[in-house]
């Protein structure tokens, strides 16, 4: 008699190592202007920028982001290599979270810049025009942006093939389900909280988007077009935010609804990520870049960022307690298989598991 090994085949393999090399390829030029600004280039920096004279300040601002794309590296290695399926939880999808905030508007934003430019909207990046001094040479942000988006289709589908493998028995079923395991209490209420705060920033946005200037820096109304089509994403994040709690909690009061689990995760997931993260970046930015100037940004943008920003916590800090729960509850990935398909087994708690230890699987 002979025996036989059988091997599980990954069928994704050759597409994993092809995305992780157009992912860490799309990191190369705005990693290479970076370092290039760093070590005192002025490449892309025209006569007369701000950026010419921003000394010690630009340099850190600069080190950070280079920080952050060379984040997008090591994702790209984590989500493609096998120690990457070592790694806890929390440690891969804070960043994650943070990456698919800071990603999402650009992916939204300068393609429908480009379009409002091309019908005579104005700069699609306001680095010129109007007689302002130029801020980056517009080759700049083409190369830039182009990278980010490119970064984001990569990176977000390497993740996706990484976390069905890894935790998609999770958001298996139909919103209908939660009825049988809702949410606690204190899960309703941070998801009530943030679909009720999401509507203060989408609502402010809405109104800056059709062109109301109250709350608005001088200099920022000159944008246009261009600033108006940003204002426009935040609102479908908003909405997005509040679609996806509003599902959630409907399902876990009345169950009853078909639609799959992970539309909803999906919407109150990505539309709070953008609108946290952007908004904490456009508030910090804010903050550093007018403090020389003795300005800094109104009370109706500062409270906005910074409700952006509580919601997005509280749609984070929710999830990790549900997919926790849901993890305690279920049994391990398998891929394909769901808590039914194990035979005497139902959605009980798996013995000696809590909690914590899910978020560390």
């Amino acid at each position: 008699m002979t025996s036989t090994t059988t091997t599980v085949r990954d069928d994704h393999a050759t597409k994993r190592r092809a995305l992780r090399a157009v992912t860490i390829a799309a990191c190369l030029p705005y990693l290479g202007l970076k370092v290039a600004w760093v070590a005192g280039s002025h490449i892309g920096i025209p006569e007369g920028s701000v950026l010419r004279d921003a000394g010690a300040g630009l340099v850190v601002a600069n080190a950070v982001t280079i920080l952050m794309d060379a984040a997008v590296v090591v994702l790209a290695l984590l989500l493609t290599r096998p120690w990457g399926r070592r790694v806890p939880a929390w440690l891969l999808v804070l960043p994650m979270w943070g990456a698919v905030g800071l990603l999402t508007p650009i992916m939204y934003g300068f393609p429908a810049q480009l379009l409002v430019r091309a019908l005579g909207g104005g700069s699609a990046t306001g680095s010129g025009g109007g007689g302002k001094r130029p801020f980056l040479d517009e080759w700049v942000f083409g190369v830039v942006y182009t990278g980010f988006i490119v970064q984001a289709l990569a990176l977000g589908t390497l993740f996706v093939l990484y976390a069905r493998d890894r935790w998609g028995h999770l958001w298996q079923g139909s919103v209908g389900d939660l009825k049988a395991a809702s949410p606690g209490r204190g899960q309703r209420a941070a998801l009530t909280a943030a679909a009720v705060l999401a509507v203060v920033p989408g609502g402010v946005h809405l109104l800056w988007t059709c062109g109301w200037s109250a709350g608005l820096l001088p200099e920022i109304r000159k944008y246009g077009g261009a600033f108006s089509v940003m204002e426009s994403g935040y609102v479908l994040y908003a909405a997005a935010t509040v679609a996806g709690t509003a599902l959630l909690l409907s399902g876990a009061r009345r169950g009853g609804s078909r639609l799959p689990l992970r539309v909803p995760l999906l919407l109150a997931g990505v539309g709070s990520a953008a609108s946290a993260a952007w908004g904490g970046w456009q508030l910090l930015a804010t903050l550093t870049s007018l403090a020389d100037d003795g300005r800094g940004p109104t009370a109706a943008m500062g409270v906005t960022y910074a409700v952006q920003v509580i919601t997005g916590l509280l749609v984070l800090a929710t999830g990790a307690c549900f997919f926790a729960a849901r993890s305690a509850r279920m049994p391990a990935a398998v891929p394909g298989r769901t808590a039914a398909d194990v035979p005497g087994r139902t959605d009980t708690a798996v013995p000696g598991r809590t909690g914590a230890e899910a978020l560390a699987s």
